[in-house]
């Protein structure tokens, strides 16, 4: 049941990313849509991905844990206890449960950012002329362009 949610986030990401990449191919051409890609690029530049912000998260909440058992109650102990072991199951199996969270709210892989980026750098023609020798469908673009990234 776990893999099936994760599939779903999954599909619902790629999904977004399909609908960006016929958004910008649809503006291809003009001068707006290759700043539009420029600007696209330079935000996933930035982007953090799930694995960052897990550390983050686990840091923040394995130190606040701290400092109230430290502070307050030593009852907190347990809050970083439970961060550490999330973090140990993440380490060992590669996925912990927040992942299932953090991937419903959207956050992506450093793959899935970098398949985004790159595809927008072959619609931008950064890499060679081929993807626009093809039909000039926004359709068959982006399908032609993401083939060539999986690869």
């Amino acid at each position: 049941e776990i893999g099936v949610r994760l599939v779903g986030s999954e599909m619902c990401i790629r999904d977004r990313l399909v609908a960006r990449l016929h958004r910008y191919a649809n503006n291809l051409g003009t001068e707006d849509g290759e700043k539009a890609i420029t600007a696209r690029i330079d935000e996933l530049e930035h982007e953090s991905d799930i694995e960052r912000l897990l550390e983050a998260n686990a840091a923040a909440l394995a130190l606040t844990g701290t400092v109230l058992a430290g502070t307050h109650h030593r009852r907190w102990l347990w809050l970083p206890g439970v961060v550490t072991a999330f973090l140990l199951q993440h380490a060992i199996q590669g996925w912990c449960p927040p992942i299932l969270v953090m991937r419903r709210m959207g956050i992506r892989t450093r793959k899935e950012i970098d398949i985004e980026r790159c595809a927008l750098k072959v619609l931008r023609g950064d890499f060679d002329a081929s993807a626009q020798a093809h039909d000039n469908s926004a359709s068959t673009l982006v399908q032609w362009t993401l083939t060539a990234v999986a690869r």
